[in-house]
């Protein structure tokens, strides 16, 4: 079965950039967030041995989210000048590796990353890897598709598929998350959730009504504190299902997945952009994954 990694550029490399040392090239380019994700990444395609490598981008722009609010995301800082210098260096990176790489204004990496999956998935193409530092990608999971969740820095990734989410998640099924965060809120978004309902009111209840939308329509049936809440709220949880839910219908990517193939180029045709960066460390261990890769190929 064709293996497909889908990295969510955006949040490993904001990551790796505010994990590692603010490491500059003796010509003063910063690197640090840039070394952080090279690593990940070299380490994907050992570990992995994928069949193909999808990269997605936040682009600077608003999204269709900030329409519905203008407050969506309004609590993060601005990017420092060093991360957004790393964005044009990963994509230098990606250029010299062959990998293609998706962007989209008016929409987030993870929206595309949706729009990726279904298309995989339902053309029954292989299974999906998608690598990336946010949770909001667990809704995606489903058979045939997991994440590799950044947990802290650049080592300590958990690995998530519909059981180890319903694990942690109190037995809700992945698309059940975005029902249960329009209840309770998603902070790092600035999406404000229900007052007096965490995410263990929220999972019961989603539990025992499916969705938010069921449950608005039941909500005579709750205990007075909560039913006052639902009734007084309706508007704002729908509003917040639209913004966390991920946009999968995108129009004007055009991309051939069917065809898509990775395989990494010669040490000699990328050394260049290696020294670059002046990554010899990482490129030594490139070599090494290039020729055990190569050796698999011929046998």
């Amino acid at each position: 079965m064709k293996k497909f990694v889908v990295l969510d550029v955006s949040s490993i490399l904001y990551r790796a950039f505010f994990a590692l040392p603010p490491f500059k090239t003796k010509d003063n380019k910063p690197t640090g967030g840039l070394y952080g994700f090279l690593s990940i990444l070299l380490k994907i395609i050992r570990e992995i041995k994928p069949d193909c490598i999808l990269a997605t981008f936040d682009r600077p722009e608003p999204t269709f989210r900030h329409k519905i609010e203008v407050e969506y995301k309004a609590n993060r800082p601005e990017a420092p000048n060093d991360l957004v210098l790393q964005i044009g260096y990963v994509k230098e990176i990606f250029q010299s590796l062959n990998i293609p790489y998706l962007e989209k204004s008016g929409f987030e990496a993870d929206d595309i990353i949706g729009f990726l999956i279904s298309k995989i998935t339902d053309k029954k193409l292989g299974q999906v890897i998608i690598v990336t530092g946010d949770s909001d990608t667990f809704q995606l999971l489903k058979e045939g598709v997991s994440v590799y969740l950044l947990r802290k820095g650049v080592k300590d990734i958990q690995i998530y598929d519909i059981n180890k989410f319903k694990e942690d998640y109190g037995g809700i099924e992945p698309e059940q998350l975005v029902d249960v965060k329009s209840l309770a809120g998603e902070p790092t978004d600035n999406i404000k959730g229900i007052e007096g309902i965490g995410n263990k009111t929220a999972i019961k209840l989603i539990k025992e009504y499916s969705s938010v939308e069921k449950l608005i329509e039941n909500a005579n049936l709750l205990p007075d504190n909560l039913k006052e809440k639902i009734i007084k709220n309706k508007d704002l949880i729908l509003k917040n299902k639209e913004l966390i839910k991920l946009k999968k219908d995108i129009e004007g990517i055009n991309f051939d997945i069917e065809n898509c193939f990775f395989s990494l180029p010669s040490p000699d045709s990328v050394q260049n952009i290696f020294s670059k960066f002046e990554f010899k460390t990482l490129f030594e261990r490139y070599k090494k994954i290039q020729q055990e890769q190569s050796k698999r190929t011929l046998f």
